[in-house]
């Protein structure tokens, strides 16, 4: 007697590179609408234009590289890239600082490399580092959620005032734009007001920035997915935010009107879309799972260093990107016991 044999499923399936890119784009789109819904359209034209450029300068560098270019834009890498980066970036930001960043990210910090998988530092965070360098007074104008602002711009609105750089008679950008709730704090506290004086402003929510607190949730929410998904593994975000948390509560505790509370430096600012969807890249990140522990650890230091002390109120694209640097160095340190020894 004949038996037909298969193989048994002891492996799950593999998943390429396009399926797990597809999947955090999935993962972004609540965060996405929220954006909208209380920053106006913005958003969505930065995303157009990032996600543009990156991929115009991924097929121009893939056939200077006599590369074939429709499988490797095919993966869907250079869309994460440039969804990423307009993230980070303010709503009404002119364009051509959107094409600076994305020539850094894909250019310089990715195919000047090597490209995908060659990678030291993560394109996004490159190309956003980039750019708040060179352009700082165009990186601050961030607008006032719509509980606050007069009259978020519309369509039209929003296209001349990313293409031309003005906007309608009717709106100013003293009128729609506002410090963010982590420049309040800071210049609050330089200038000698206590947190419960700061966070009378009605820019605060409950926990962070008004408008800005939903929008970590739901990075939050899309993280978790990618957990469930198996896209990404608990490490790195768990040792950001709870590195986060074991730094900031003893000094909160300690001095309640000089330091933010733990939940407040998550929800404040980009903690939880660097935790969940940039400090989880498998290529510029470690591969031993205590690598990622250290390496998701440090850069909750080094953010919130960066915030106390460094020049910018957020911090987090620079601890991304000085985590990097010691991705290799990791993964020596904490390199598995090989079997047998």
């Amino acid at each position: 007697m004949k038996f037909e044999l298969a193989g048994a499923p002891h492996l799950p399936p593999a998943i390429t590179v396009g399926e797990t890119m597809r999947h955090v784009l999935y993962a972004l789109i609540p965060a996405v609408a929220a954006h909208v819904w209380f920053f106006g359209y913005g958003i969505l034209f930065q995303i157009a234009l990032a996600v543009g450029f990156a991929v115009g300068f991924e097929a121009l560098m893939l056939k200077l590289r006599d590369r074939p270019v429709c499988l490797f834009l095919g993966d869907c890498s250079a869309v994460v890239t440039g969804v990423l980066f307009a993230l980070c970036m303010p709503p009404l930001a002119p364009w051509w600082i959107t094409a600076v960043g994305m020539l850094f990210a894909i250019v310089i910090a990715k195919h000047l490399y090597g490209g995908l998988g060659y990678n030291l530092f993560n394109p996004a965070m490159v190309g956003f580092a980039a750019v708040i360098i060179a352009f700082p007074l165009e990186l601050s104008q961030w607008l006032a959620p719509r509980q606050l602002s007069p009259g978020l711009p519309g369509l039209l609105e929003t296209a001349q005032a990313i293409f031309t750089g003005s906007l309608p008679a009717a709106l100013s950008w003293d009128a729609i734009t506002m410090a963010t709730p982590l420049d309040q704090i800071r210049t609050g506290v330089q200038q000698g007001l206590n947190l419960s004086e700061i966070r009378t402003d009605p820019a605060f929510g409950d926990f962070g920035g008004r408008g800005w607190e939903w929008i970590a949730n739901f990075y939050a929410l899309g993280g978790i997915y990618l957990i469930w998904r198996r896209v990404i593994t608990w490490h790195v975000p768990v040792a950001v935010l709870a590195a986060t948390v074991i730094i900031t509560a003893p000094m909160w505790m300690l001095g309640p009107d000089i330091h933010p509370a733990p939940p407040e430096h998550i929800f404040a600012g980009a903690l939880v879309l660097a935790a969940f969807f940039i400090a989880t890249d498998p290529v510029s990140g470690p591969a031993t799972l205590r690598g990622k522990l250290v390496f998701g650890a440090g850069i909750a230091i080094l953010t919130l260093a960066i915030r106390r002390w460094g020049g910018y109120p957020d911090g987090v694209a620079f601890a991304v990107l000085l985590m990097n640097m010691a991705v290799p160095l990791i993964d020596r340190l904490t390199r598995p016991r090989t079997y047998g020894h």
